[in-house]
């Protein structure tokens, strides 16, 4: 075992400051999705202008994710990650200083370059700075702020917007940032696995991963408000997608040098991991999306009520990954990360049995069970899937990884709130045809009567469709390789 895989001294304080720029970077995912309203008011902009704040800031994100290897060999990882940190935190501070949504969603861009490259980073350092035998605790660590800031964010969010002004949603990052900032340089340590890469700056490449990701977010977050394929726009970006990233990667299994490494998609249990990624992702952002609407809309919780309906599965998430973390390497992951899509399923399930009668008691136990359920899902899967990378390609693997379920909470967001006007659109139909005037009841009161019992329809339907793929894709675990008690690093690994 070399000096990096023995225990560090400064292990605490390593994982303290690369958990402050994951949950800085995953709460502002969502963080801004409750201010929407207040933003654009304050700003003067229509609903489909201020969208754009988030949107900008995921389109950033996609693009930076998948090259983490490329610029981790290329500056080092301590620069590399202290440079995102350093970005981060100036686009925070300059978001708050905006006073037009124009130079707001640039700023917000900006913010997202520096975003998308702390999660992805984080999760490496983490992992190459414990020793074997401690990576699902790790990666327990990690899963933390990956799986309880979404559920933080809105909280967080509508408290600052009720009850002070939308700036401060910003400007909070900036001493976290600053603080952050220079620990990273006193005590995140450099790695010497990496060789600065080979061949110069693949531009050819970088056009062509840019210009599909970019395309590909952009569809499968405007395609719903775009009524998808009736728009040009959408027809002409999603060939841009499939034509760029196929081209893309076409050259990068020829190149000697490639610009991202989609060779370690040759590791069958990373494979796996990441076609489970992407359901949780779908699981985990989709839901993060629909259950807000569906709190808001249907129960009438107010922005910070919603918070609060969420956060007993942040806790519970929380105390699931502390549970697995300790339970990696003396049961077989794969039984765990099987109960977690299984249990995770069987709260969407019960959520599918709420009415528009439900209060906030009537949600919580749903969402404890499906927070519990994720800590049992991410922690074994984060290190089953990257277990088997080789310890020089585990930075441009976790960034490849973290994508992956990115794009699957997008895809995830895309089909669901697509169905739910669909399935929304299709109970009307059916509720209305068989609606009669009935005495004491306005033809007024029959349609708000009409509209509402649709709608949790179509909320029912999403739910129980959600269960079902969680269910249905629990085999895919067995096909995946059970690794040794050491924390899943193969022999190969350690011997790097």
């Amino acid at each position: 075992m070399n000096a990096e895989e023995s225990e560090n001294k400064y292990l605490g304080i390593i994982t303290f400051t690369v958990m402050l720029g994951l949950i800085m970077a995953i709460i502002d995912t969502t963080i801004v999705n409750v201010a929407i309203d207040t933003i654009g008011g304050n700003l003067g902009a229509s609903v489909d202008e201020v969208s754009w704040i988030a949107t900008g800031y995921i389109l950033a994100n996609v693009i930076v994710m998948p090259l983490n290897g490329w610029l981790t060999a290329m500056f080092g990882r301590k620069f590399f990650y202290a440079a995102s940190l350093g970005i981060f935190t100036i686009a925070s501070f300059l978001c708050g200083t905006a006073h037009s949504i124009d130079v707001l969603i640039f700023y917000r861009v900006l913010q997202g370059l520096g975003g998308g490259a702390l999660q992805p980073t984080a999760q490496a350092i983490l992992f190459e700075s414990y020793p074997p035998a401690r990576r699902g605790f790790a990666m327990a660590i990690f899963g933390l702020g990956a799986m309880v800031g979404p559920a933080v964010g809105p909280t967080l969010g509508g408290y600052i917007v009720d009850n002070a002004s939308w700036p401060l949603i910003f400007f909070i990052n900036v001493p976290i940032g600053i603080a952050a900032f220079i620990l990273t340089l006193a005590y995140i340590p450099d790695s010497s696995l990496h060789e600065k890469p080979k061949g110069g700056i693949d531009f050819l490449g970088l056009g062509l991963l840019t210009a599909g990701l970019a395309s590909l977010q952009y569809v499968l977050e405007r395609g719903e408000h775009d009524d998808w394929f009736s728009s040009t726009t959408i027809i002409t970006l999603s060939a841009v997608a499939v034509i760029s990233l196929a081209v893309f990667i076409y050259k990068s299994i020829r190149d000697k040098y490639p610009l991202v490494d989609v060779h370690v998609f040759r590791i069958p249990s990373f494979t796996i991991g990441s076609i489970i990624g992407v359901i949780s992702g779908f699981g985990l952002y989709g839901t993060a999306l629909i259950l807000p609407l569906f709190f808001q809309t249907m129960l009438g919780f107010t922005a910070f009520d919603t918070g609060l309906a969420l956060m007993p599965g942040a806790f519970a998430t929380a105390i699931s990954m502390m549970i697995v973390g300790r339970m990696i390497g003396k049961v077989d992951p794969r039984i765990l990360v099987a109960c977690g899509l299984l249990v995770f399923g069987y709260s969407t399930w019960m959520l599918g049995d709420l009415n528009a009668m439900a209060g906030y008691w009537d949600v919580f136990w749903p969402r404890v069970i499906q927070g519990f359920a994720l800590g049992f899902l991410f922690v074994p899967l984060s290190t089953t899937s990257l277990g088997d990378i080789p310890r020089h390609e585990l930075a441009g693997a976790t960034g490849v990884y973290t994508l992956v379920r990115q794009l699957g909470g997008s895809f995830g967001i895309a089909i669901l709130t697509t169905l739910l006007a669909h399935e929304g659109a299709i109970a009307w139909n059916v509720l209305a045809a068989g609606v009669t005037q009935t005495h004491g009841l306005s033809r007024l009161a029959l349609t708000a009567m009409v509209a509402q019992q649709s709608t949790m329809i179509a909320y029912t339907y999403l739910f129980r469709l959600t269960a079902i793929v969680f269910v249905v894709a629990t085999p895919l675990v067995f096909f995946m390789k059970a690794n040794p008690p050491t924390g899943g690093v193969p022999v190969a690994a350690l011997a790097e």
